[in-house]
């Protein structure tokens, strides 16, 4: 069985400022990164930029050791594009960039994961499915962002893959670029998660690491998902249905070696070289 891919979250994330282009660049650098993941919101004129947190301060329930995301304030679809750019990521001289910024940064050879995190709207519908009757609002409050979105990754020569936890961003990007591969993100139900692969036809499903059926982790609790044993068999199903699983958010080796043994296509790990710990720890 071969390795499955690693996906460097938000360019590896637990050892280099997240979401910049120092940290793309040196997860590029690494023959082993095949993927890089991260995260776009829209500035106040739409231009799409490259941070997780819907403030520039951060989030204050996510802890980043005490330090705040930037050191500057305000939601981020409120704010001009040069306060943005200008702001110091964690304390270093990386500061926010654009998409464009990223992408011109790092080599074809790479691909990148882009998350579609918000558009800029009051309510997301965050991990749900939409009825029949909402969608297509859905789709339309996130299609002008997609729309800059798709432009700057029309520019790069590499693989794109999109991915949201938003339904609307979803079909928004089915009908914008159809040419490109897109990714539901599960949240907290992997039913409603393959609902939506279905639907629009989704290249790949992303579960969270507690989400793979028969594994110790599946016995845990993160991301909204308890510790009982999945009941959908996500790696069984999405295969047959010729579906990739790239799983989230991976922080230690031995994660890894469980879903690498459980046959997941690809890993979105928080740190480089956890595939080669568990080569070596466990030979």
């Amino acid at each position: 069985m071969s390795d499955p891919a690693l996906i460097a979250h938000r360019g590896y994330a637990g050892v280099a400022p997240e979401n910049t282009v120092g940290a793309a660049v040196a997860a590029a650098s690494r023959e082993d990164t095949a993927m890089i993941e991260l995260d776009v919101q829209p500035a106040a004129c739409g231009t799409p930029v490259v941070i997780h947190d819907e403030r520039l301060e951060g989030d204050p329930s996510r802890s980043r050791d005490g330090r705040p995301l930037t050191d500057a304030e305000g939601l981020i679809w409120e704010t001009d594009l040069d306060d943005i750019q200008s702001a110091s990521v964690l304390g270093t001289e990386e500061t926010v960039p654009t998409l464009a910024d990223v992408l011109a940064a790092v080599p074809d050879s790479v691909s990148v994961n882009v998350e579609l995190k918000h558009c800029g709207a009051s309510d997301l519908r965050f991990g749900e499915s939409l009825d029949s009757n909402e969608r297509s609002e859905r789709r339309a409050l996130w299609t002008p962002f997609v729309e800059r979105v798709v432009a700057e990754c029309d520019a790069f020569d590499g693989d794109i893959l999109f991915s949201s936890f938003c339904e609307g961003a979803l079909a928004a990007a089915r009908d914008v670029g159809p040419e490109y591969d897109i990714a539901v993100l599960v949240w907290d139900a992997l039913e409603s998660g393959l609902e939506l692969t279905r639907r629009y036809d989704c290249e790949a499903i992303h579960p969270p690491r507690n989400a793979i059926a028969g594994l110790p982790l599946a016995g845990t609790e993160y991301a909204e998902f308890d510790s009982e044993e999945p009941a959908v068999d996500i790696v069984e199903t999405a295969h047959e249905e010729g579906r990739a699983v790239n799983v989230w958010t991976v922080v230690t080796w031995v994660q890894y070696d469980q879903l690498a043994a459980a046959g997941v296509d690809g890993i979105i790990a928080e740190y480089p070289g956890l595939q080669h710990a568990a080569g070596v720890l466990t030979r």
